[in-house]
């Protein structure tokens, strides 16, 4: 039997997909995590949210530099940042973003910070809104203080995770940006 002949294709061939995706960071992904929790600082709970983020990161590929509980106080939080920040190149705080009397983790970080970053925090509310109505009661911030990151995530270590997983592909750009380099891939 003779060889069929071969059919040229007539679809015309796709351009290839555009990446936007940013140059590999290339500074040591360092983390810190931080509980704010009032009964965890006690000794009276076990600190789950803290440890379920310190595992997230440590998959995303972070180095934990440490990690601390303090209880909602903003004095104490603010310190516990201002000492991490020199320890690590982004800090994730757990606890403390919600609208209790005792929930004043935001306002401490805004406190320490040198800039905000509105975008990252709403994202966290956007996805988080897709699972949970109470998505909207986070007053979760984000910021810059010199070349560290700081992010504020949910108690529950459910949220918490899902909080970061939301965000953190952003991450070591944001980290690259803080450090000045703005270049992005072709």
């Amino acid at each position: 039997m003779p060889a069929k002949p071969k059919r040229r294709s007539t679809s015309k061939p796709r351009p290839p997909k555009k990446s936007h995706s940013h140059p590999a960071s290339t500074i040591p992904l360092t983390a810190a995590v931080i509980t704010v929790s009032d009964s965890c600082s006690r000794g009276e709970r076990i600190d789950l949210s803290g440890r379920a983020v310190a595992r997230a990161l440590t998959s995303s590929g972070f180095r934990i530099a440490a990690t601390r509980i303090v209880p909602d106080d903003s004095a104490q939080i603010q310190s516990a940042l201002l000492e991490l920040a020199a320890e690590a190149r982004f800090i994730a705080t757990t606890g403390g973003t919600g609208i209790a009397p005792r929930d004043v983790t935001p306002e401490a970080t805004a406190a320490i910070c040198d800039r905000l970053i509105e975008g990252i925090a709403e994202r966290m509310r956007r996805e988080g809104s897709k699972k949970t109505l109470f998505a909207a009661l986070s007053r979760a911030v984000c910021g810059a203080r010199g070349k560290t990151l700081i992010l504020n995530l949910p108690g529950s270590p459910k949220g918490a995770v899902e909080s970061l997983n939301a965000v953190v592909d952003l991450i070591p750009h944001a980290l690259n940006l803080l450090e000045g380099r703005t270049e992005h891939s072709q």
